[in-house]
This record gives structure tokens, sequence and C-alpha cells, in this order.
């Protein structure tokens, strides 16, 4: 039996935007004519090389220019549930007494002055995160932009039963049985939204697109003014991949060509079989840090063209419909990449850029090397490694997700603020460890507990390795 009809007419009387639900059931076709998503390593090959930002050159004037005719547009879905939030992530606190929608609208403001251009900050909201969210700009009275309004909304889907592709039910807690659509939502939102043809009309031609948790994608003037010279569609932003980026998606070529000829891959698309060569950072050497520069002429007519289905390719993610239950029902989320549209633009292209515009905050991990002295936070709103670090970028950290995934048991481990990693290269912590003040790593440090009860590491303690 085909249930298109019954996931369809949820979404309507939920008050999806018919955009929104003329896209899932393209989406819904494919899964149930038997397309599965996956990429095989057979049908693409690696890309060699790409044009580097930091080889770019400078052109204030064609900057300025292009920055009158330019928005900011930062996705701030999420609620950071891997983290244990309920709240939206951007307004954790990272650095310094600020969040990242705090420093986000400092970057903003810093560069509206020396440029002189209006700049206008656009929020991807869902509608989990937007009353909250928009509440905390609030204090910022210089922040808005004639004509341009602070945010619009992303979509949702209904999650699908596992075995009959039927809409999920859970009467418990209805909320569980709907999912977001990936970030690929951004193009469907945008035009559902009203939100693009208001951008054109109001002069915009370009926008800027990263993550809200990604403080190291700032709008970056010379690439912005290559951007809008070389007339490109769409740039997509990829650096260097090391281990710790064996898991994220890459830039492809594909074999055969057809659209720019580039394509992404996520591990999701990956078969089983391909799973080391996807893994092989020699073989596949750029990762998208999912931060995206965007002609919004173009996007409009590649909408137009298609319908408002980009037809981006599809993401078939397997989870259990509560999130927090591996007992819960087996379901199946249909999702898209925003970088994916690299393969739907007529001369798309990549960038190479340094690793330092993607800084990331996806776990504590992360947010302790954050918040820490290994970084700074420049008055600007710009995030970089501490110079003291002489170029060894950020260390690395391991804490055990038992006692530190969640953001709340992480606070509490680390009450009197985070120990300096400034000279650590490598921090693993291994059962319940709570840290006094002004502790101080240095080199490679492993702390281990396995004992009952939680240890304490003293104030003022020398943790070398």
């Amino acid at each position: 039996m085909d249930h298109l009809d019954a996931a369809l007419d949820k979404m309507r009387s939920d008050g999806v935007a018919d955009v929104a639900v003329k896209t899932f059931a393209h989406y819904y076709e494919r899964l149930r004519d038997g397309e599965t998503g996956v990429l095989a390593e057979s049908d693409i090959e690696p890309v060699t090389e790409l044009p580097d930002a930091d080889e770019l050159p400078e052109d204030e004037q064609g900057a300025r220019e292009a920055l009158s005719r330019t928005v900011v547009i930062k996705l701030n879905g999420g609620l950071g549930t891997g983290m244990g939030m309920t709240a939206p992530k951007s307004l954790l606190e990272v650095k310094d007494g600020l969040t990242f929608l705090d420093i986000t609208v400092r970057q903003i403001l810093d560069l509206r002055k020396r440029m002189d251009a209006a700049l206008p900050l656009v929020l991807m909201n869902s509608f989990a995160t937007r009353d909250a969210s928009l509440a905390a700009l609030e204090p910022y009275d210089t922040l808005a932009v004639a004509g341009v309004a602070a945010d619009f909304l992303q979509s949702k889907v209904p999650k699908l039963a596992g075995e009959d592709l039927k809409p999920a039910s859970w009467p418990q807690d209805p909320r569980l049985e709907w999912a977001p659509p990936g970030h690929g939502d951004l193009y469907p939102s945008l035009l559902s939204s009203g939100m693009l043809d208001a951008l054109l009309e109001g002069g915009y031609r370009y926008a800027f697109v990263a993550n809200v948790d990604n403080l190291g994608a700032v709008m970056a003037p010379r690439i912005l003014a290559w951007f809008a010279r070389e007339q490109i569609p769409f740039l997509m932003e990829v650096a260097d991949r090391t281990a710790a980026d064996r898991k994220g998606g890459h830039l492809a070529q594909r074999t055969g060509g057809g659209g720019s000829g580039l394509v992404l891959r996520e591990i999701a698309q990956t078969p089983d079989e391909d799973v080391d060569a996807f893994q092989d950072t020699s073989r596949h050497r750029y990762f998208n840090t999912n931060t995206l520069w965007l002609d919004l002429r173009a996007l409009r007519d590649v909408l137009d063209e298609r319908g408002g289905v980009l037809g981006l390719p599809m993401i078939v993610n397997r989870k259990t419909l509560d999130p927090g239950d591996s007992s819960s029902p087996a379901v199946l989320q249909l999702e898209t990449a925003m970088g994916a549209a690299i393969d739907v633009f007529d001369g798309a292209r990549a960038i190479r850029v340094p690793r330092d515009r993607f800084a990331p905050v996806k776990t504590t991990d992360d947010l302790l090397a954050l918040r820490s002295d290994a970084y700074v936070l420049h008055d600007d709103g710009t995030l970089a490694v501490a110079p003291e670090r002489d170029g060894a970028g950020a260390p690395l950290v391991a804490l055990d997700g038992r006692y530190f995934k969640f953001v709340r048991d992480f606070d509490a481990r680390f009450a009197a603020g985070p120990p300096s990693l400034v000279q650590a290269q490598r921090l693993t912590v291994r059962g319940d460890v709570r840290f006094g003040a002004g502790v101080v790593v240095r080199g490679e440090v492993t702390v281990e507990h396995d004992g009952d009860g939680q240890r304490q590491i003293e104030d003022g303690a020398l943790l070398e390795g």
C-alpha cells in the first residue's frame, strides 16, 4: 500500500508549505521506487586541484561593491540535543561569556563598520529555536536592516515507518513524529518563506551561508570579491581532510560529468563496501565545511526551472522514532545536504580554505578546547588559535562520554573553568573526573579514574605527559 497521500495530508494539516510538501513527495517517490540514495566509489573520482583562498588577489573595491548586495544567512535550527540541550544551541555560552549568536553578531557589526555596508544577518530557524533566538537578538538595537526580516523558518517532514513507509505515529509525544529534512531544506525554505524574493527585490544578489556553531566561518571580503567577479553561481568552501574528518562529507568528481561535475558524498550515502575508500583521506582530500556562497539570482532561476524542487541527492537516515529510546520503532528520515547543490548548478565551484575557517562545536570535546586559552576571541568576533601554539593548531580533546557528553555534566566537572590547554597537544579523560581551578595541561596527557566516586584534580595542578 502506498502511504504517500497520508504523509502529504499530515504535512498539509500541520501547516507545512506547499513547496516543502512537493519536495518531500519527490523524495518519497524516489525511495518508494527503490532508490537507496547511495553513491558508489565507482561512480566518482577524487578531486585533485582547487583554487586556494589564500592565493586570491586583494580587491577592496570589488569587495565593497559586492558587500552592498550581500546577506549573511546562518543555519540556526538545532537544539544541541546531542549535547543534552533543550534550548537553541546558538545560545550556549562558548567563549568569554558570549554565545554563538553573540559572537556572530559581533562579527557582522564589525564588518559593517569597516566596510560601510548594510550586510543583513538572517537566521534560518526552526519552530524550536525561533522565539528564544529572536529574543536574544533584541538587545542589539542596531542589528536590524530595513526591508530584511530577521529570520525564516526551516521545514519539517514526517518520519516514516521502516517496514512500510507509513507516517510514523507516537501518541505519547507527537513531536517525535517529525524530523528536520537536513540543511538542504535551505533552498525550498528560502523560496516558500518569501525570503528569496524579498532579498532579490531589495537589491541583494549574494548570500554567505554557514552553520551558526562554526565560529570560523566569517564573511570573507576577498572570497566574496572573487566569487562576484568570476560570476560563480554556487561556491563551496572545502578544507584538507585529516583523520578527524574521515566521517565528514567529502568532495568528489562525478564520472561522466553533468552539472558542474563536482559532487558531495556523505557517509550515509556510501555503500558498506566503499566505506574504507570514503575514509581514505589521501584519496578524497577535501571535506565540505558546510560554508557556501550563493548567487541568489542563479538560485531563483534554477528553482524556477525545476518547479521549486532542486532534486538534490537523497540521504536516507535510519533511526529509532524516539532518539533517546533504542527500543522504539525503527524509522526512516529523508534528508538532503545543502552542499549537494554543487551538483545542480552549471559552473559551480569549490575553493580550498585554511583550517581556521572551520571551528564548529559538535561535542563537549570541541567546547572545552574552544573555551580554553588555546583559542583567542578578538574584538572583531574572529576566533583564532592562540599564537603561543606557534601554528600547531587546536589541541585534541577526548572526554569520557559517560560523564562529559551532556553540557550540564560537563559544566559540573569544569565548574571552576577550563584547564589551560595552550601548551597541550592532547587531553584524554577516562572516568569520572572533576577539575579544579587553574589546572594546566602540557603535552599529551591522559587522566584516568576507574574507581568508585569521583576523582578530583586539585586547584593549580600541573598535568604533564
